[in-house]
């Protein structure tokens, strides 16, 4: 089975649209398709994200909470690892995650940033649309 990092990015849009690749992704990981990985790191990115006024309209922060809960309860969570050599990517919010996909061994990190995804030669990162269309 293969073990996946998702950017709390695509977590987040997966919550808030009913339709589109981050949605088919969420549904997917509850059927089992694949492992998915977390740490506190991304859980606390993740909830700040879901806690923002912006979404309010979406979701209340007591969802919120609870859509965070569910993605620990339904993934292996690991330590947040600690950086054991320079920055790989550009931006050095993306550091954590690059580092958790490493460390977990993943099969992937699921991303829309640029900043990720143009670290393609170097680790295993792809767009939502290219983790589903892998997914068969």
């Amino acid at each position: 089975m293969p073990r996946v990092v998702l950017d709390p990015n695509v977590l987040t849009s997966g919550l808030l649209t009913a339709r589109g690749a981050s949605t088919r992704i969420l549904l997917h990981q509850r059927s089992g398709a694949f492992e998915l990985v977390t740490s506190p790191a991304l859980s606390t990115e993740l909830r700040a994200a879901l806690r923002r006024d912006k979404f309010r309209r979406y979701v209340t922060a007591d969802e919120a909470d609870e859509f965070v809960e569910l993605v620990r309860r339904e993934s292996t969570m690991i330590q947040d690892p600690e950086a054991s050599t320079g920055p790989i990517g550009e931006d050095p919010g993306d550091e954590y995650l690059i580092r958790l996909a490493r460390t977990a061994r993943a099969d992937a990190l699921v991303s829309g940033d640029p900043d990720l995804t143009r670290l393609k030669p170097r680790i295993p990162v792809k767009t939502p649309r290219e983790f589903l269309d892998g997914l068969g």
